[in-house]
């Protein structure tokens, strides 16, 4: 890609977000490091190698969605996550919560963006889901149903955009060391409950002795999420990790119930039989 215009971030004042915003500034472009809170992002400007800006942006809020008129790229990284919890226990205003975020938020400021991005074409959305959504993992059901309709979306968007020279990019992060992988540690709370108790610990274990020893810097899933968004002739589809990039191989080279039996049959194998009290 020819750098020659700007880039803006959604979710910049932490983890993957600010990282990428330094890292987008630091390869050339003007970035925009957007955040419902300006002031966590004061120190940005100081960090930079390149040229950043914070602005207030919600993308929950419409109004707040005020785009640079250069526009080249669009990180939508902005997201949140919700307790661990079987489907039978979950809250549904909690799955509203992360729909209007995760995914009717990042749909709001793809839809403003469109018109600007293919102004400035060659130009490139990119959309951070999870690689989460390739493997069958309990208690994460709310949170991995708004990323999968994070990776639906984009499949739709890549072909609606191509003719606009809009290119679609989706990075798929694993356990990347930011403040969410940090608080999602320990047990699920779905083992308050008696039915389930068994399989929050047992996922809980697996974690530790797998995804926990992979987890990455900010700081180079970020410049692996730059080279993605730069590759113009690269997939849709990418890991930043080590983690997230053998799940994305194993996926691409498997059938589903492949992927369901390295990864929820396998936690199965693992516990006894529960009885309904």
């Amino acid at each position: 890609m020819d750098i020659r215009g700007s880039a803006l971030v959604t979710g910049a004042s932490r983890g993957i977000g600010r990282a990428v915003a330094l890292a987008l500034a630091g390869r050339g472009f003007s970035t925009v490091a957007a955040m419902r809170n300006p002031a966590d992002g004061a120190d940005l400007a100081d960090l930079s190698q390149g040229r950043i800006t914070v602005a207030r942006l919600d993308v929950t809020d419409r109004g707040t969605v005020t785009l640079p008129d250069d526009l080249q790229v669009l990180v939508n990284n902005a997201g949140v996550d919700t307790a661990y919890l079987p489907v039978e226990y979950g809250d549904l205003d909690d799955w509203r919560t992360l729909f209007e975020t995760n995914v009717l938020g990042l749909v709001a400021v793809t839809m403003a963006a469109i018109p600007i991005l293919r102004a400035n074409r060659p130009s490139v959305v990119c959309n951070v889901s999870s690689s989460s959504v390739l493997a069958s993992v309990p208690f994460y059901s709310a949170y991995r149903a708004t990323k999968a309709a994070v990776s639906a979306f984009g499949e739709s968007l890549r072909v609606e955009a191509a003719p606009s020279g809009i290119r679609v990019v989706e990075i798929m992060p694993g356990p990347i060391d930011t403040d969410m992988f940090r608080l999602s540690t320990g047990q699920p709370e779905a083992a308050r409950f008696p039915l389930y108790r068994q399989m929050a610990e047992r996922t809980a274990e697996l974690r530790r002795e797998a995804a926990d020893l992979l987890v990455a810097p900010a700081e180079e899933a970020a410049a692996r999420i730059v080279e993605a968004i730069l590759d113009d002739d690269g997939p849709m589809r990418y890991g930043c990790d080590p983690l997230s990039e053998g799940l994305l191989e194993m996926w691409r080279q498997s059938d589903d119930e492949t992927m369901f039996a390295v990864t929820g049959q396998s936690l199965l194998d693992l516990l006894e039989p529960v009885e309904p009290s």
